[in-house]
């Protein structure tokens, strides 16, 4: 994906990195559905980040704003867009999967009740179609053919796709497979059991938006907003010839709060989406930047507006 000229850069990150954070990285663009080299993809957000980081550069020595602060803005304004971009591919191919699944399990239960060995019946349904499932599968199928046994295939497409919900599926599959008796009935429980499990997340995730936008817009909005006003305020009265001695400190003030602010939200947002604060932590790496810029910009450009600086 990388023009020709670009390769050196390519080929000296592969030296470079160590070979388990390339491997790391390439697991979650492939869990994105992003079928692209590692180093390649790292090369163009460094190229994007020089890019970006000139171009913020030049615009805030236009505007008489520290232009380091643009240069720092613009360095890590790739980053944050490229992981903003993986993290919501991510979690929207995941529950695509999770979505079809069900019916994947259906079939599978066809056809073994027609006489076909479940590993057959999974490499059959791999060729059937297309979609971030059957890549899943297709990569399981390839993983049985070069020596892993069916559980470890099936157990390792859960684990790379981090859904406690799909791993709990496989895991009682497997549990019904070795126990004996009918794999097909277990499978066609277990799919049904999985279709409830679903119907239930989708109405608790439509219960709890409301809470997620009071969140969302308390961080990002409300909180920004206010904090950049009173450091509006506090320029007017700096104009009018009475300095606060504390304006510097209430600046680092305000940017602590936003960005702990920014950070609790995020983990509530997790907490209430997924049940897990850990979760949220993803959240908190997008709002806390985003807030912060939203409050410097309400402060430096709302003064220019207003005519104070």
């Amino acid at each position: 994906i990388i023009p020709t000229a670009l390769s050196p850069v390519s080929k000296s990150l592969d030296n470079l990195l160590p070979d388990k954070y390339l491997v790391l990285i390439q697991e979650n663009l492939i869990r994105s559905g992003m079928y692209v080299k590692a180093s390649d993809l790292m090369t163009l957000v460094i190229l994007g980040g020089f890019l970006f980081g000139l171009l913020g550069l030049v615009l805030f020595i236009a505007i008489g704003i520290n232009p380091v602060i643009g240069l720092v803005v613009g360095l890590v304004t790739p980053v944050a867009i490229v992981f903003a971009w993986l993290f919501f591919s991510m979690e929207r191919r995941v529950d695509a999967i999770e979505q079809t699944t069900p019916d994947f399990l259906r079939q599978i239960a066809s056809l073994l009740r027609a006489g076909i060995g479940i590993e057959t019946a999974l490499e059959d349904i791999s060729k059937q179609g297309g979609g971030p499932l059957n890549d899943e599968l297709k990569r399981a199928v390839i993983e049985i053919k070069i020596g892993s046994t069916f559980d470890d295939a099936l157990l390792s497409m859960g684990d790379r796709l981090k859904s406690k919900t799909l791993d709990r599926t496989f895991r009682m599959i497997l549990e019904g497979k070795r126990v004996g008796g009918s794999l097909s009935d277990v499978i066609e429980t277990v799919a049904e059991d999985l279709r409830a499990v679903l119907a239930l997340k989708r109405e608790r995730r439509a219960n709890v938006m409301m809470s997620v936008m009071f969140l969302l817009i308390a961080a990002i909005v409300a909180a920004p907003f206010a904090l950049g006003m009173i450091m509006i305020y506090s320029g007017f009265i700096a104009s009018l010839g009475k300095p606060n001695p504390l304006h510097d400190a209430a600046y680092i003030a305000a940017s602590g709060y936003i960005i702990i602010h920014s950070i609790i939200a995020g983990l509530l947002i997790g907490v209430v989406l997924y049940g897990s604060a850990r979760k949220g932590v993803k959240f908190s790496l997008i709002l806390a930047p985003v807030a912060f810029g939203i409050f410097y910009m309400i402060k430096t450009f709302g003064m220019l507006f207003i005519g104070f600086k």
